[in-house]
């Protein structure tokens, strides 16, 4: 029941921003929400809670199944760290209509912590689409310039992966022996050699566009820069989590062959869109269009380790989950506080940081070092373990992925050598004090990737079952 319980709180806050008028008070409702949620996931994590299942829709025998194990505690937690974040860091900003955002920010969570304690595949797909059409919304809504052109593009991209998911999920369905769309029934589903390849082609393309992996990736950049920012925290920290989670849950469970037999161009796909993402992002000068092709790069490499199907690789994965959208998120707090104040999102504009705002200087070097996976930050402790994976597969793809470490080294220190050091310039100058709240987001953030940086330990016991449910038979 604590799970129902706790998938309702950003659903009836989300209600409650919707019919309440004064911006002030919405503030306080979504960042209450978020915190509550904040609560519910840390008991979730640190007490056995029992599954909620109750029928759902019996004429078709799929039922109302919530879960939590290890890989949805560990997405479940980043979830609950993420929103509030964001509503504590943004809570300054202008936006118009303020309460329906944040109501529509709030779906956004329910539908992501709907996604990760499915335990049905008809339901996973409604809170698939439940955490995907708010987002349409915020986008269309409260976008840039080009914000209807864009979101288009980001429909059709993951209507088309929603569709061809579905297909799947029936497929599955028509060939289970007791007609049913648990997880347990579809690993038994009587398929044919055929049918078996095009299931898997279903999903994989379904979750591939939204990780998303080269070539499918096409949508991502254009989304980040166009959408509000803390719109682009929630896609860029938790949302793209949607597919990496997918794979983990349902492609390599239920079709172990097949993922074995295209294992080869899944790792180089990944491998070459780790690439293609690191050298686009050394040539940006928007700050929001390089940490969207570094999240490209991060991601394509979390893709290659599923893929080796080693039990290193996906404790890596696990972890790096976690720490990927930490870390993304601090940057792109950081990125929403310098364009709030200074009108710009070039770093060619900026510059003087460190004189003008030394702290949060500061701020930017940390989240930078935890980005290029530097020992003692969060991020090394996952990369190094997915690189081992990706060692042991192949070596020369490993060293060929590897490249892709001097290269984030590139990208990401430009970065910081553009905006926080020289001489201060004319848009730098006009930057104040962050809010305290924001302030105080980004050091709790920074915190949580330099102690789970060096004691990564409560992370591994999180996902330990799920590791043994996947590699001990």
């Amino acid at each position: 029941m604590f799970l129902l319980i706790f998938l309702l709180i950003p659903i009836l806050a989300a209600i409650i921003l919707f019919l309440v008028k004064k911006e002030s008070t919405g503030n306080a409702i979504a960042i209450g929400a978020g915190l509550l949620s904040l609560f519910g996931a840390v008991y979730i994590i640190t007490n056995k809670t029992e599954s909620f299942d109750v029928s759902w829709l019996a004429a078709i025998n799929s039922r109302f199944l919530l879960q939590a194990d290890g890989l949805a505690k560990i997405l479940v937690l980043l979830t609950a760290i993420t929103f509030p974040s964001i509503f504590i860091a943004t809570n300054k900003n202008h936006i118009q209509n303020k309460n329906s955002f944040l109501g529509l920010m709030l779906l956004t969570q329910a539908g992501l912590m709907g996604v990760f304690l499915a335990g049905d595949a008809l339901l996973f797909y409604f809170f698939w689409e439940l955490a995907l059409i708010p987002v349409y919304f915020l986008c269309s809504i409260w976008g840039g310039e080009k914000r209807i052109a864009i979101t288009f593009k980001f429909f059709i991209y993951t209507f088309l992966g929603s569709l061809l998911m579905l297909i799947g999920i029936v497929l599955l369905y028509s060939n289970t022996t007791d007609h049913s769309f648990l997880l347990s029934s579809f690993k038994n589903a009587h398929l044919t050699n055929a049918q078996q390849l095009s299931a898997f082609a279903l999903f994989f393309i379904a979750f591939a566009i939204k990780m998303p992996i080269f070539p499918l990736h096409t949508w991502q950049p254009d989304a980040y820069e166009q959408s509000p920012t803390a719109v682009t925290m929630v896609l860029s920290a938790v949302m793209v989590k949607m597919g990496l989670y997918g794979v983990i849950r349902w492609l390599l469970p239920l079709f172990p062959m097949a993922a074995a037999a295209h294992s080869n161009m899944v790792i180089t796909l990944s491998v070459v869109g780790i690439l293609y993402a690191s050298f686009i992002a050394i040539r940006q000068d928007d700050m929001k269009r390089l940490i969207a092709y570094s999240s490209i790069a991060h991601i394509g490499l979390m893709s290659a380790a599923l893929f080796t199907n080693t039990s290193i690789g996906m404790q890596g994965v696990l972890v790096q989950l976690f720490s990927h959208g930490i870390n993304v998120l601090g940057l792109w707090i950081i990125a929403d506080i310098i364009e709030q104040q200074t009108g710009t999102r070039s770093m060619k504009a900026l510059g003087g940081l460190a004189k003008q705002q030394p702290t949060l200087a500061i701020l930017l070097v940390g989240f930078a070092f935890a980005n290029i996976a530097l020992p003692l930050t969060n991020a090394f402790v996952g990369e190094f373990l997915m690189f081992n994976a990706l060692f042991q597969f192949n070596p020369w793809m490993a060293a060929i992925a590897g490249v892709s470490v001097v290269l984030a080294a590139i990208y990401t220190l430009n970065m910081v050598q553009k905006i926080a050091y020289g001489e201060i310039s004319q848009a730098t100058a006009k930057m104040e004090m962050p809010n305290n709240n924001a302030q105080g987001v980004l050091i709790v953030l920074l915190a949580i990737v330099f102690i789970t940086g060096i004691y990564p330990q409560p992370l591994f016991n999180i996902t330990a079952d799920t590791l043994q449910q996947m590699f001990v038979k």
